[in-house]
């Protein structure tokens, strides 16, 4: 009760701490009924607790934790034993006319937890929680995060998502900003737009983009910047952006909001993007543009 933020706790084992959770003022409870001993003969005091105190309850089916009996069915942790776990506990709540409920189907295979969301969504209404669960270390578990939560987002599939990293938590937070943003589904902050490696790239673009990047870490505006470093993308890029760069020839033409303003010096061109892109913040806050955390992404 005393937190700033929204705490969910998530049960397992002993359905006493269900009720423990309602009782402490938890926003939200998740339960997991694969290990959860008897947890179908507690569903009608759990939905009795959770209906007086006005306590979401999100059933929370793990491919690492399924019920015996359906491994038993299916052989192994299969979308449809997921699903019908899933959607076996939401009957009983449903039975006892409590109906709060978010549902998960975590699997630590992208293919097979897309295929059960899936499914999900195609057999019931209720909000549906994303995750990989088990992703695995910070760039394995990155990719297979947005894989699936861009091809599930896309369809219209997810209403909140866990990026699980074997990471120290604020890196799952970033990472999920990132795939909110980079689908458009949360507002865009900062964006650095940069070259990949390639033979006709004339400047080190790898430590131009790193250092812009940093010098303008914390910026909280909406703000497109791209780095680039030939004459062939780099001038469409740059102007399709809202401060850029196309470099060649030692030199680099700085443009903005589509027009090119001053060419300046390669050794000068991270300073003079750093010293525009503040330009540019300063008006975009004057004209009340929404502030928020910033994102960046290298493409």
């Amino acid at each position: 009760r005393k937190s700033q933020i929204p705490v969910i706790a998530d049960i397992h084992f002993q359905p006493k701490y269900v009720f423990a959770a309602i009782e402490a003022g938890c926003a939200a409870v998740r339960v997991n009924p694969g290990n959860i001993k008897q947890f179908d003969d507690k569903v009608k005091e759990i939905a009795r607790a959770a209906k007086d105190h006005g306590t979401p309850i999100r059933i929370g089916v793990n491919a690492g934790s399924l019920d015996r009996r359906l491994l038993e069915k299916y052989g192994k942790a299969t979308p449809e034993a997921l699903v019908e776990s899933a959607l076996w506990e939401a009957s009983l709540f449903e039975e006892h006319d409590f109906r709060d409920i978010k549902i998960s189907v975590k699997h630590n295979d992208p293919v097979v937890m897309v295929n059960a969301y899936r499914l999900l969504a195609a057999q019931c209404d209720y909000p549906l929680h994303l995750g990989v669960t088990e992703a695995g270390p910070a760039f394995q578990g990155t990719i297979k995060s947005a894989v699936a939560f861009g091809a599930l987002l896309s369809e219209g599939i997810g209403d909140t998502i866990r990026v699980s990293l074997s990471a120290p938590p604020v890196e799952e937070i970033k990472v999920g900003i990132q795939i909110l943003e980079s689908l458009g589904l949360r507002q865009r902050r900062l964006e650095i737009v940069s070259c990949p490696s390639c033979g006709r790239a004339q400047v080190d673009v790898y430590k131009l983009a790193e250092e812009v990047t940093a010098g303008l870490e914390g910026m909280e505006v909406p703000l497109r910047v791209a780095v680039m470093g030939c004459v062939v993308n780099g001038p469409g890029e740059a102007r399709e952006a809202d401060l850029g760069v196309a470099s060649g020839n030692g030199k680099g033409q700085i443009f903005v909001k589509g027009e090119v303003i001053k060419t300046v010096p390669e050794s000068k061109i991270v300073e003079t993007l750093i010293e525009e892109a503040m330009k540019i913040a300063e008006q975009m806050e004057r004209s009340g543009v929404a502030s928020g955390e910033p994102a960046v992404t290298v493409s």
